[in-house]
């Protein structure tokens, strides 16, 4: 049986089991202090494998580890599944759905969501992708527009299931139409008999001069040619102006496609509401050189939740993992 949480001890609040906060939990293993780990899903995700499992290369058990596993033989940590719902940075109190929690350090890792920049209503005809359910959602869309193509008769109406567009050349959008182009042209290439699933059209939209636009622009152009290489249409520095039931608008011109997917930008969590503090345009707290949040040296925004400006570079650091560890 393990002894009672002792209250003399620091109490650090953790919210968010992604890659930042599972790292703090962690870093602070073996030191004098209690640690609670707050999230509303009883699992780790392995978000950068997340296109794999939406182009049915991985299952989702294969990205998914339960957080009380991995934190399991720590003694001085404890796991909550629940919802925070507000902060309360002068009391020091972490309100959840039907309680609240005292802390002493605060440790805010709570990620991002889909941003559609004022256009929510493209939402249900281009979905993103950040969690298990987007992933398994997706997968379903992507292989149903082959199977569909496989039983339509009328050639437009082919062409418009085996047309997929990924708008947001971020690490999401070059991945995800990497791994499409892959499964038309290897995985899928010899299960069909009506259509040819090489066919298939993958067109990568970004409004930015180049993909991967936070990477150094020799890796952005490798990119490029690499998805180029595999069919992509890669379309740089023009923008989506409509979705809708039969395509998308881009630039001038109207694509008809079955298949659309989100990619093009995040939104903080509500971090920086909660503690009333400032923000970027994405909404993530403005954070010092320790990640500490101005004001409250107590309480700290990492991963996602944090504009963090490298002192050497005078650049933001990229919302990817490594980072955020």
């Amino acid at each position: 049986m393990r002894a009672p949480p002792s209250t003399d001890r620091p109490h650090v609040v953790i919210v968010g089991a992604g890659f930042g906060g599972l790292s703090a939990a962690r870093a602070l293993a073996d030191a004098n202090v209690r640690v609670t780990v707050i999230d509303r899903r009883n699992h780790h995700l392995f978000q950068p494998l997340l296109y794999q499992v939406a182009t049915a290369g991985l299952s989702p058990a294969d990205i998914a580890q339960p957080v009380r596993v991995v934190l399991c033989r720590q003694l001085n940590t404890q796991v909550l599944l629940d919802k925070v719902v507000g902060i309360d940075a002068t009391a020091r109190v972490v309100q959840l759905r039907k309680r609240a929690l005292h802390y002493d350090y605060l440790v805010l890792a709570t990620g991002a969501r889909h941003s559609y920049f004022g256009r929510d209503e493209w939402a249900p005809r281009a979905p993103g992708l950040k969690s298990l359910e987007d992933a398994t959602a997706l997968r379903r869309i992507i292989l149903e527009a082959f199977e569909k193509a496989e039983y339509e008769d009328d050639e437009k109406r082919s062409q418009r299931l085996l047309t997929f567009i990924l708008i947001g050349g971020g690490p999401t959008g070059v991945e995800m139409a990497g791994a499409i182009a892959e499964l038309a042209k290897k995985a899928l290439a010899t299960d069909f008999r009506t259509i040819d699933p090489a066919s298939a059209r993958v067109i990568l939209v970004e409004a930015g001069p180049r993909p991967l636009a936070s990477f150094p622009e020799r890796l952005s152009e490798e990119a490029r040619r690499s998805l180029q290489a595999m069919g992509v249409e890669v379309r740089t520095g023009i923008r989506v102006n409509q979705i809708d039931e039969e395509g998308v608008q881009i630039g001038d011109e109207k694509v008809a496609a079955e298949t659309v997917i989100w990619s093009a930008g995040v939104l903080a969590s509500p971090a920086a509401e909660w503690l009333g503090v400032e923000s970027d345009r994405a909404g993530r707290v403005k954070v010092g050189a320790d990640c500490s949040v101005p004001g409250y040296p107590n309480v700290f925004a990492i991963g996602d939740t944090a504009c963090w400006v490298d002192p050497a570079s005078g650049r933001q650091v990229p919302g990817v993992a490594p980072v955020a560890k």
